[in-house]
């Protein structure tokens, strides 16, 4: 490609709202341009990365024996409506109407439609297993779409799904998909880690692992063990030690004893203003789901995990409860309350119930307690890991490493569904004794979109990007320093043919500009090898430029051409 008919316009500044370094970048590359929030145009360089991306994919996928297909992203709602996700996904699945009012969504992913084309084809053991994928763009109506590709409404994803006769079976998909992941985002220069995870919306009745690109921007948050393999999202990450603690004699430990914390609601204001460590303080939350209200008890220091509590009671989704409620259940609004006394069920953290005693809530307006004593002034019955893993904590895997956080970015999830779709949508299959079982299935998705931007994220300095060289629009990037120079204009047109006419893809920069321009465009784009046609060029020399060593050195094109060759 030459540069004078590339479309591309590169920026000396980002736009404003471009918060990541990835946004900017490629918005001042000009790789791609925003068309509304959260929806983007790709440009031709822009499309030139999407395609490498994919190409690899496609050779991974192939090669692990799934096959391509491409499904509508216009699918009925009442697929959705079939399988109980129409309300689960709410707000962020795009919906519309027909011209005979009949209700469709834009596809965010496609369990529905594919567990029902699998259901309408397949209906004996002999067929299985099976595992088709797609590469298409999904829809999610993000709230607020922010960092660029990283969260979008519109974005490029790959779907893969595995039907099998049994879990055996899709135990040995999972293996082999979480191995073609890994190799995906090696061969796309991706520095990431595969963590155990929560399903989310997907759903699902067995493992997953979510594939994290680390990066300080990313959203999630990874646990990892300083010694051994262990790492998980935040969300999943356990607590060594579970519900262990030890039964008191209570006999001689003097009574709680109230004072006066006017307005100190929050573990701060106890800590600035009564001089009380936070993990010498318990955190009484309410909170409501399945029809009730219950109690929620960490250390000042914690945080309530959620999911945990959702998993302990089997109740679905949770939420604290608002002004009102907090009153309503516990006599008193929220910054006072206290487990003492408290005629809500109590879900009590490990961490809580091995406190010997704690400063807490008093159950009345502008007082607090010190000298509780759990097991004794409020109930043990219900103990468990309740809690986010803090940094720090022993690893729940080898016992010996401490738990190191990182931010990520998801980039790839595989799950083990189960029975969970083909239960609800009736894709069954007749065994060997003719009996009808549900197929078991596995999802396995990657963001195409996301992982360009991941990519870009990791890989950058501060003239611009700096493309791993499978995933880099072009091989090599030649900078005709004058095009008014005949010597140099035909030394580099002849390097463009040379290299071009043994399937190296070039970009030949033969614009009528400063030399700096072309120094800077080239710097923002990103290509490894630049090579620089200038003073030199009379010796059948051409400076050598290495983006990701910051290296220059002037050599023979010969040896130019050797090396690009070898890249």
């Amino acid at each position: 490609m030459r540069q004078t008919n590339l479309f591309v316009t590169t920026l000396r500044e980002a736009p404003a709202e471009a918060e990541t370094m990835s946004h900017q970048l490629l918005l001042r590359a000009g790789y791609i341009r925003q068309l509304a929030a959260g929806v983007y145009t790709y440009m031709p360089l822009g499309r030139r990365v999407l395609r490498k991306i994919e190409n690899i994919v496609r050779e991974e996928m192939d090669a692990s024996g799934a096959q391509e297909l491409l499904m509508p992203s216009l699918q009925p709602a009442e697929l959705w409506k079939e399988s109980d996700r129409y309300d689960v996904y709410g707000k962020e699945l795009m919906k519309l109407q027909d011209r005979h009012e009949r209700e469709f969504v834009l596809g965010p992913t496609h369990e529905e439609v594919v567990t029902a084309l699998v259901r309408d084809e397949i209906n004996s053991y002999r067929r299985l297993p099976l595992t088709v994928y797609q590469i298409q763009t999904k829809f999610r109506d993000e709230r607020r779409p922010r960092s660029g590709l990283l969260r979008g409404r519109e974005f490029l994803m790959k779907d893969a799904y595995s039907f099998d006769t049994g879990w055996e079976g899709l135990d040995m998909n999972y293996e082999q998909m979480y191995n073609a992941y890994g190799r995906i985002f090696n061969r796309c220069g991706l520095t990431y880690r595969a963590v155990q995870a929560n399903a989310g919306a997907i759903g699902g009745k067995g493992q997953n692992h979510e594939f994290m690109a680390l990066s300080e921007i990313g959203e999630d948050t990874v646990a990892v063990c300083s010694i051994c393999d262990y790492a998980a999202n935040l969300e999943q990450a356990e607590v060594r030690g579970g519900a262990a603690f030890e039964e008191r004699d209570y006999s001689g430990i003097p009574v709680p004893v109230k004072f006066h914390t006017p307005n100190q609601k929050t573990i701060q204001q106890l800590e600035q203003e009564s001089r009380i460590k936070p993990q010498d303080i318990i955190k009484t939350l309410i909170y409501t789901g399945g029809g009730r209200s219950f109690a929620v008890l960490v250390r000042g220091d914690h945080e309530v995990n959620e999911l945990k509590v959702e998993k302990y009671l089997g109740c679905g989704e949770i939420a604290l409860a608002e002004y009102d409620s907090v009153q309503a259940a516990a006599g008193v609004e929220s910054g006072f309350v206290g487990p003492a006394g408290l005629s809500l069920t109590i879900l009590v953290d490990a961490a809580v119930a091995g406190m010997t005693e704690a400063v807490t809530g008093a159950g009345e307006k502008d007082y607090h307690l010190r000298g509780v004593v759990p097991g004794r002034d409020f109930t043990l019955a219900h103990v468990g890991d309740f809690r986010n893993a803090a940094a720090g904590d022993i690893c729940p895997e080898c016992g010996e490493g401490k738990l190191v956080f990182h931010q990520g970015i998801e980039v790839g999830h595989v799950f083990k569904l189960g029975t969970v779709y083909s239960e609800k949508l009736g894709a069954t299959f007749l065994d060997t004794a003719g009996r009808s079982q549900p197929m078991v299935m596995g999802c396995y998705g990657i963001g195409i979109s996301r992982l360009l931007s991941s990519v870009a994220e990791q890989n950058h300095d501060n003239q611009g990007l700096i493309w791993p060289a499978a995933i880099a629009p072009y091989t090599v990037h030649i900078l005709l320093m004058s095009v008014k120079d005949e010597g140099q204009r035909e030394v580099a047109e002849a390097l463009y043919a040379q290299l071009t006419a043994i399937g190296i893809e070039t970009l030949l920069d033969d614009r009528d500009e400063r030399a700096g321009v072309k120094f800077k465009d080239s710097g923002l784009i990103g290509i490894l090898v630049a090579l620089v046609v200038g003073k030199g060029a009379a010796e059948q020399k051409v400076e050598y430029m290495d983006r990701r060593a910051g290296t220059k050195e002037m050599i023979d094109i010969s040896e130019a051409v050797a090396r690009v060759s070898g890249i």
